[in-house]
Order: C-alpha cells, then sequence, then structure tokens
C-alpha cells in the first residue's frame, strides 16, 4: 500500500499542538563535608553533554571546599554520545518556557530534598558551567541564596526581563580564548548586571570554555567571602563592584 506523499511540513502545519505536564525523576550527587558538619550549601548545575558526576568533580577541585556540602543537579532529559555515554541536556528552545518551569520546581524539590536530609540551609550558593548557568541564574532569582558562580555562561533573557529580580553577588569567569562567551557577551553581561545593582567579580584567565586554575582561586575566594558574611551575620552586598 503506497504512503501519502504529504510533506512533513505539510502535515505539521495541519496538526493542532498541545503540551500537557508529566512526571520525571531527576538524578543529583551529593558530597558531604569533611568533619562533622557543613559550613554551607554549594548546589551546581552542568554544562551541555555533561552530567552531575562530571560537575561534581569539578566543583570538588575549588580550593579549600571540604568546609561545603556539595550537591550537583543533573538535568532532566538524558541522552547518548556518539560512544554510548550517558549525558544530558537542560532544554532546547521548543517548549522552552515550560521547560524552565519545570527545571526551576525540580531545583526546588533538590533543595528541600538536601535539607531534610543534611539540615543544610544557609549560607546558600549556586554554580554553574555553560548551559548549567543560566539554571544557576534561574535558581537564584526564585529561591533566596547568598552567591552565585557562573562560567562560560551569558545571564539568560527571562531573568533580565523579570521585574523585579533579585541576585546575589555573582562571580563571572570567562576563558580569553573560549569562543561560545564572548569578550562582547562577558562585557554586556556585567552591564546588565550592573544596571539591576547586583555585586559582580570577573576573573577573565588564559583558556577556553572550560574551568582554569585562575577561575577555581576565584571561586575558592568568593566562598570564603560567603562564609565572612555569613558568620558576621550580613546581607549579600546589592553594590556593583568594580571588575
Amino acid at each position: 500500500m503506497a504512503m501519502p506523499s504529504a510533506s512533513t511540513d505539510h502535515v505539521a502545519r495541519l496538526a493542532v499542538e498541545r503540551v500537557i505536564e508529566a512526571r520525571v525523576h531527576g538524578r543529583y550527587l551529593v558530597r558531604a563535608a569533611a568533619g562533622a558538619g557543613s559550613a554551607g550549601l554549594l548546589v551546581g548545575f552542568h554544562g551541555y553533554a555533561e552530567d552531575a558526576a562530571i560537575h561534581l568533580n569539578a566543583l570538588s577541585a575549588i580550593p579549600d571546599i571540604d568546609l561545603w556540602l556539595i550537591v550537583s543537579v543533573q538535568a532532566l532529559h538524558p541522552f547518548y554520545t556518539k560512544n554510548q555515554t550517558v549525558v544530558a541536556n537542560w532544554m532546547t528552545r521548543q517548549d522552552r518556557e515550560h521547560a524552565i518551569v519545570d527545571n526551576v520546581e525540580y531545583i526546588g524539590s533538590v533543595l528541600e530534598a538536601v535539607r531534610t536530609e543534611y539540615g543544610v540551609r544557609r549560607p546558600l550558593v549556586f554554580a554553574g558551567f555553560s548551559q548549567g548557568g543560566a539554571m544557576a541564574y534561574r535558581a537564584a532569582a526564585r529561591y533566596p541564596s547568598d552567591a552565585l558562580i557562573i562560567l562560560a555562561s551569558d545571564v539568560p533573557p527571562d531573568i533580565l526581563a523579570a521585574t523585579p529580580v533579585s541576585l546575589p553577588p555573582v562571580l563571572i569567569g570567562r576563558g580569553t580564548n573560549d569562543q561560545w562567551y564572548t569578550e562582547t557577551r562577558h562585557a554586556a553581561d556585567l552591564e546588565a548586571l550592573s544596571a539591576l545593582n547586583v555585586g559582580v567579580e570577573s576573573c577573565v584567565f588564559d583558556g577556553g570554555h572550560e574551568w582554569g586554575e585562575p577561575f577555581y582561586a576565584a571561586a575558592a575566594r568568593h566562598l570564603r567571602d560567603v562564609l565572612v558574611r555569613s558568620t558576621h551575620g550580613l546581607e549579600h552586598k546589592t553594590s556593583v563592584d568594580e571588575t
């Protein structure tokens, strides 16, 4: 029996699109702090085609990180690489607005579960690399936190469009040879965050779209500042630091 010859585009134009909520399960990795207790909670989000283990390894390499309870959250959309390794993706342009809502609520569920199991609530720092950086910004805009650590990722447009939006102090890292997170994007982010009265520290280092030793050192300083403010009962800064 011959199949209809209609093109895919033609069939799509005739279709009526609907979106329905569906339950899925996410996974996250936890690395407990050294000693009896944790000084704070560091929650991170990996980049495109990575997984929670890759990001946990990166966060664990930050100097003096043993004081922190680390949570590495894996994106809800896994897929196979060419060598059959399972990696994940936070979202695509299709149904993007729905994915943002799902992801932000997912982060809230992870926070609730971790706090229930480990009893650590504040200080709370969100971190993100590449595509995961956008999720860190969204998490900080939704859930009260004390700092942001962002590497190779621009501020998502939905955060810049939100009114009002309150973000904690941000460390932004960029490798000089990063062809995706360019110097132009980096400068635009610094300007946009300044307009939102967000405290910003910029770390530009010799490298590409990757973690670099200078950024690790800057992240350690950023976390130490959080602990100092927490010890003295200070709220996060709202003025913009010169970078």
